[in-house]
């Protein structure tokens, strides 16, 4: 018979033994285990009664609040699957993860109602919720919820049952939903309480987006799971991240690399006392030597950890150990307990040290598959190993180099832009016959997504017209900053676009 491994036991777990305990801090309100606990029950009860079933998919678009956590919660008690989305999409690309998912409910917070109800228009039979009082009209407010039926009793879940579905950018031009597992949660949480030894005493800062791995699972199913603490801030702000650093004594934070950028750019950034901070966990962009001596300087106390990772493993695969953050410069590290790690060449052997390959993943942690897409899924794990796309090396200490990546991905201030879904919107307008989305270098987001674009004959558009064109349907992050116009796309002997090209033009 197998155990319970639904994460909401790891909240009544807590619940029970430190009640009153401060789970999350919010706006200078704090929520206790046991109010979490309660909470969330209460709304699955009105879930429930409003028609979710256990396998039912709830999305969540929403900026950080408690109840993000909360539905998410609520939404695991019942049996369901959360879905958290990305509030920078575009409504059309809202809609499409509500219609691939077949979500059944949709629950949004104030400042996405408007996207939420645009996106929600056109897939029926779907229960909209939202976070504000009094309840919109087409909408129930979520104190609603709470008060239309009973708390239930959570219902026991395996550890290969879905917990969570998180969409991706992908290489076809549509994102792939990830089936993030009961069990794949508690196995990341485990390797990331041993790697950094994260008790209930830590107080940790979710800053970035909880629809993102970063500040989910790099800070606050962690922390939640070792029955500590997390302040959480709606969105981003460098100024009040340091204040907040600095006047409630964090220990540990994520922070992708264009927050740290941010950050560091603040004036008189180290004279302020940030000695509290053990962990900073950074998304594993090279920094020059000079930048790490500042970010030590200001972080006196901190474990300044490069680490890699993805959705698809639940985040934080391989981290850099603190003493060899500058012996190491460059590398994210080795792999955390229970992740296996090699680097193959295209015919699936181990390369020697040294030497170029793609990453491969095994471990239970690792995700189960992409949602409604067996091809896709069975393509991943070919050979049994889950096939990154991502090339790197491995030195002789099996210290980890990630080298360029094989699918192509930009990284933008810590999002994923799959040039393939950028070049697929920009396909549809009539006058582009071809067009090609790289990588640009940028100070401040690491990169930005540039086109370049062949007209078709006798047809013609403007920079500007395609970067319109592309606003209306994608998120402002995707939305290419830069458009060049070319005769013809560079292709090998074969005909692939040979996208190395166009970055080294950039």
């Amino acid at each position: 018979m197998q155990s319970d491994m639904n994460w909401f036991t790891v909240l009544a777990h807590h619940a029970v033994r430190t009640p009153d305990k401060a789970m999350v801090v919010f706006d200078g309100e704090t929520t206790t285990y046991v109010q979490m606990a309660e909470r969330s029950r209460t709304l699955a009860g009105g879930l429930r009664a409003r028609g979710v079933e256990t396998g039912d998919v709830v999305a969540i678009l929403s900026y950080n609040c408690p109840e993000f956590l909360e539905t998410l919660f609520a939404v695991n008690a019942l049996g369901a699957i959360a879905m958290p989305i990305n509030w920078r999409l575009a409504a059309a690309e809202v809609r499409y993860i509500l219609q691939h998912s077949e979500a059944r409910a949709i629950v949004c917070d104030e400042q996405m109602l408007a996207v939420g109800a645009e996106a929600s228009n056109d897939v029926d039979d779907i229960l909209r919720a939202c976070v504000v009082e009094p309840g919109r009209p087409g909408w129930e407010s979520v104190s609603e919820l709470r008060a239309a039926a009973p708390p239930v009793a959570p219902v026991a879940a395996s550890g290969d049952d879905v917990h969570r579905l998180m969409y991706t950018s992908g290489t076809t031009g549509r994102p792939k939903g990830v089936m993030i597992t009961h069990g794949n949660l508690a196995w990341k949480n485990l390797a990331h309480i041993i790697e950094f030894g994260f008790t209930d005493n830590d107080l940790g800062l979710a800053c970035g987006p909880l629809y993102h791995v970063g500040a989910l699972d790099l800070t606050t199913t962690t922390l939640i799971a070792a029955g500590g603490t997390v302040i959480i801030h709606p969105t981003f702000d460098a100024a009040a991240v340091v204040d907040e650093l600095e006047q409630s004594r964090v220990t540990t934070v994520w922070l992708a690399p264009a927050m740290v950028n941010a950050i560091m750019a603040l004036p008189e950034i180290e004279h302020r006392d940030l000695s509290s901070v053990r962990v900073i966990i950074n998304g594993g962009e090279k920094m020059p030597i000079p930048l790490i001596e500042r970010i030590q300087r200001t972080f006196p106390s901190a474990w300044f950890a490069d680490a890699y990772g993805l959705t698809e493993s639940v985040s934080g695969d391989t981290f850099l150990d603190h003493a060899s953050i500058i012996s190491k410069l460059g590398s994210v590290g080795r792999p955390c307990l229970h992740l296996e790690l090699e680097i193959w060449d295209e015919q699936g052997q181990i390369v020697a040290p040294g030497e170029r390959g793609e990453i491969v993943l095994r471990g239970p942690k690792l995700f189960k598959g992409y949602w409604r897409d067996p091809e896709a899924t069975e393509a991943a794990f070919a050979g049994g190993w889950f096939h990154t796309g991502d090339i790197g090396l491995r030195d002789d200490d099996g210290y980890l180099f990630i080298v360029d990546r094989l699918k192509d991905m930009i990284v933008s201030g810590g999002e994923n832009i799959a040039g393939s879904e950028v070049e697929r919107v920009l396909y549809e307008h009539l006058s582009v016959l071809e067009a090609a989305v790289v990588g640009r270098p940028d100070e401040r987001w690491g990169e930005v997504p540039v086109a370049f674009v062949v007209l078709r004959p006798h047809e013609a558009a403007t920079t500007e017209e395609l970067i319109d064109h592309c606003r209306s349907q994608l998120a402002k992050f995707k939305v290419p900053k830069a458009v060049t116009f070319l005769e013809e796309l560079p292709r090998n002997p074969s005909g692939k676009v040979l996208k190395r090209d166009l970055r080294l033009s950039v």
